[in-house]
């Protein structure tokens, strides 16, 4: 876009009214499908829909030459807050891309509505009716309203929870339904959601990302708001909970690499909860706790975002690692609210829609308000017999998730390519369902200064506000096909939209969150550090050392093997050792004395070697220690900023792209290995900011502070060790690459000029104790923060304190007395035998750190509060 795009717009513009201008701007919906956009929904008509004139009013003439900086303004927003959503197979774009959001919201009227949430109540109603007599006198099977091969040959049928009754007769707090619109302006139920219904986070953002674009049409058009909906399941929960107000909710997801990962880190934060992992939790005498920092504490609902058959390996699917060992024990002995109970797969199955009119009047006693498309299990022999003719107009699709096949579209389909498919029903077809094919409606987009129709799919959400009670969330996650494809879906590259609902009744204004920046509004209970957070935290902290300490000693090492004076063999060899030990090079590369040249390449070669590179599965150099970094960070992506996360990423990132860009030419190579460090070194001292001032001071965060000074602390007592061993810290040479090692070259000069005498040295870089690169600074840090962690989490880690020498007893006098060896040679026996005890403490203490904080296999006595 040209810098005066929005100027040209706004000229080419005729005078008129806003209306106006979005008709000339728009274009018709395709044929046969209703536009949202027009009065209506026919492409014909000559007027806005109401609700569209109202929006387009109050965004003004202005507004249209504002429309492209909104949308850029929107696309940033996202980048930004870092909305992501995960797509597998789109290996063009790497494993995240961006959410895709469009400018303008869908717009649904007080009348419409009033229609889609009667029609979703009722639904939600009946299926937990359906669920409950699955898995409780099953009549529906009995009487032959279901097929018991469409229920009891679903492999999402889970036999373990026959005869289990959930906490408060509720099997299903949250339903999704994909809800379409017809040519004729009538809602249609297509599918269910109701194991994992994902959108309830990315909806959120949606709205909170599109009300800052349009904020006077927002607030002026009584939009109805989002929070009270969530803050009604909260309270349901609790209600139905033994607990009550004390209830501990949990969030459960897969991890990082799940597709919608973002949303489970999101929702927790929005909610106030614990996100954890499978192996966060623990099953003890039938009761869920949560592995802390403090030992177990109860868990009484679970909120999960991982389909049933990960749930428990014991009883479900024996090689998951996602779920909890006897996660459906404690749920059956009734210590556990399920947030939806495991089994409701089969009320997935496309299928059962076509049965669900029938069960209705059963059940209920009432005829379904909200229909759904006409369907066809084609299991059943007559249905198989009435559709294989209907297939070139209707959609096929799979019957039970086990079946790998996305829904294929008759129409698209050569009549070769119908009779295959009509062969593949013959011969199995309980595996197949069709449904009939409904255009769907077209909603406005914004797109190359044009009002493009896109089709559009909404998924509206029920959550219980009690027991066997329900509320709708007015509003919902609109679904974007793209442009002139039938199929909207986010895995097909489509994208979402804002759904805005109208109401002529007051607003309700309740917030869950302050100056909407996703903090809960009520202060939540204190938040729990579970182990896997604190292990990840801790290795976090000590990454972020790692990288710093192999970013400087590799640009050291680099400065002196290609400076213009030839280095000195002592501290050849220290570089030598030093890297070795850091892993720096690979182990059978020739010593830096033998061949500096080919030592400066090795090292260059293996700072962050291609994917594919044979070099990159023995290197454990600086990119390494980046990818390591960013990993550990992924695990705790909730705890940390958006800037921290973002500078993590770009950092890593980076660094990969400026390694593979080097010169092959050796000389150059290395110039340039120099400028990528210190870019590294740069984001890296930004990365340390982020975690030194930007990190609530609880107790993960003195863990990753312990991570980082245990790093160091092995770190430099290893490397001065190694100087003294080598020698060079005799020269003047080998003397700076100690200190800027130590980063303290700065402090050095200022405090000593150009002293190079090993008092001077011993005296920074050991025992003064306001450099915080001193031995004495790390080994005191460390000391108070273990002291502060056996206040608030565990008594034994004031014992590891002893583990650690204690600075008050160390005397310059004693460091810095020297003998000589039979060869002549200077020893500092006292210095070098404190820098051993050092290096072993700083093991010592990691080692009990993992034993007391990251595995609870030996406290089985240990839960606090059951």
């Amino acid at each position: 876009m040209t810098p005066d795009s929005h100027d040209s717009l706004f000229d080419t513009l005729r005078p008129g009214t806003p209306g106006e201008w979005a008709l000339s701007l728009s274009v018709p919906a395709d044929a046969g499908h209703f536009d949202e956009l027009r009065a209506g929904g026919t492409a014909a008509s000559p007027a806005l829909a109401p609700h569209w004139a109202s929006f387009f009013e109050h965004i003004g003439n202005d507004g249209f030459a504002d429309l492209n900086r909104r949308a850029e303004n929107l696309q940033r927003q996202i980048r930004d807050n870092g909305v992501t959503y995960n797509v597998y197979a789109d290996a063009s774009k790497g494993l995240q891309r961006p959410w895709a959001l469009d400018l303008f919201p869908m717009i649904v009227g007080q009348q419409d509505w009033a229609q889609i949430e009667s029609g979703v109540l009722q639904r939600t109603r009946l299926l937990n009716a359906v669920m409950a007599d699955l898995y409780g006198e099953r009549r529906l099977l009995k009487q032959s309203l279901l097929p018991p091969a469409l229920v009891q040959g679903h492999p999402g049928y889970l036999r373990s929870m026959q005869g289990t009754r959930p906490m408060g007769d509720t099997w299903l707090h949250i339903v999704g339904f994909d809800l379409a619109r017809g040519p004729d302006g009538r809602w249609w139920v297509v599918g269910q959601r109701t194991q994992t219904p994902s959108g309830l986070g990315y909806l959120l953002e949606n709205r909170i990302a599109i009300s800052r674009q349009f904020p006077k049409a927002f607030s002026g058009m009584r939009v109805q708001r989002l929070s009270a909906s969530y803050q009604a399941l909260m309270d349901g929960i609790k209600r139905m909970s033994p607990a009550g107000e004390h209830t501990r909710i949990a969030l459960l997801t897969p991890g990082p690499y799940n597709e919608t990962y973002f949303e489970h880190a999101y929702l927790a934060r929005y909610l106030g909860l614990t996100l954890v992992e499978g192996n966060d939790l623990t099953v003890r005498d039938q009761r869920l706790f949560l592995k802390t920092l403090h030992g177990l504490e109860p868990v009484h609902a679970l909120i999960k975002r991982l389909d049933d058959e990960w749930l428990d390996p014991l009883e479900l699917r024996s090689d998951s690692r996602l779920g909890v060992p006897g996660l459906l024990q404690a749920l059956r002995a009734g210590n556990l609210l399920l947030l939806n109970a495991p089994g409701s797969a089969p009320l997935e199955s496309n299928a059962l829609l076509g049965f669900l009119p029938a069960i209705s009047r059963h059940l209920l006693g009432e005829e379904l308000s909200l229909p759904s498309l006409a369907t066809w299990w084609c299991g059943e022999d007559a249905a198989l017999r009435e559709v294989l003719p209907l297939l070139k107009e209707s959609v096929i699709k799979s019957t039970y998730p086990s079946t790998e096949m996305d829904a294929v579209m008759g129409q698209a389909l050569s009549p070769r390519a119908l009779d295959e498919w009509a062969g593949r029903m013959l011969r199995h077809p309980d595996e197949h369902t069709v449904q009939s094919w409904l255009p769907l409606s077209q909603t406005p987009t914004w797109s190359n200064e044009r009002l493009l129709p896109r089709s559009a799919m909404l998924r509206v959400f029920a959550m219980a506000d009690g027991p066997q009670s329900w509320r709708v969330l007015p509003g919902g996650l609109v679904r974007l096909a793209p442009r002139g494809q039938l199929i909207a879906a986010m895995q097909r590259g489509g994208s979402s939209a804002d759904c805005w609902v109208m109401t002529d009744d007051p607003v309700d204004h309740t917030s869950l969150l302050i100056s909407g920046l996703g903090t809960p509004a009520q202060a939540p209970q204190k938040r729990a550090v579970t182990s896997r957070a604190a292990e990840n935290l801790f290795w976090l902290g000590r990454y972020t050392e790692r990288a710093e300490n192999s970013v400087r000693l590799a640009h050291i090492a680099l400065s002196h093997l290609g400076g213009e004076e030839p280095a000195s063999r002592a501290l050849l060899e220290w570089l030598t050792h030093t890297a070795r030990e850091n892993s720096l090079v690979l182990p059978r590369v020739p010593d830096a004395t033998q061949s500096a040249r080919v030592f400066a390449r090795s090292l260059i070669a293996a700072l962050s070697p291609a994917q594919g590179d044979p070099m990159a599965a023995q290197s454990f150099s600086v990119g390494f220690n980046l990818r390591a970094l960013k990993s550990a960070a992924a695990q705790v992506r909730a705890r940390l900023s958006q800037e921290h996360w973002s500078l993590i990423e770009r950092t890593e990132a980076r660094f990969a792209r400026d390694c593979a860009a080097l010169s092959t030419d050796a000389e150059y190579a290395t110039a340039e290995a120099i400028v990528a460090l210190q870019h590294a070194s740069e984001q890296l001292a930004a990365i340390t900011g982020s975690q030194t001032d930007r990190m609530v001071r609880d107790d993960g965060w003195r863990l990753l502070s312990m991570g980082r000074h245990i790093e160091r602390l092995t770190t430099l007592s290893r490397a001065l060790a190694l100087a003294l061993e080598d020698g060079c810290v005799h020269d003047a040479a080998g003397f700076e690459a100690v200190v800027a090692l130590f980063d303290s070259t700065i402090t050095f000069h200022a405090q000593y000029q150009q002293r190079r005498d090993m008092v001077a040295l011993i005296e920074l870089l050991v025992l003064d104790r306001d450099n915080p690169r001193s031995l004495t600074w790390v080994v005191d840090t460390l000391r108070s923060r273990l002291k502060r962690l056996s206040q608030s989490a565990a008594p034994q880690d004031a014992l590891l304190v002893r583990h650690l020498p204690d600075p008050s007893t160390w005397r310059l006098a004693d460091l810095s007395n020297w003998q000589c060896d039979p060869d002549g040679q200077r020893r500092w026996s006292d210095l070098a035998q404190l820098l051993d005890a050092c290096e072993v403490a700083a093991r010592t203490v990691s080692d009990e750190l993992s034993r007391l904080h990251f595995s609870h296999a030996d406290q089985s006595n240990q839960s606090l509060g059951a």
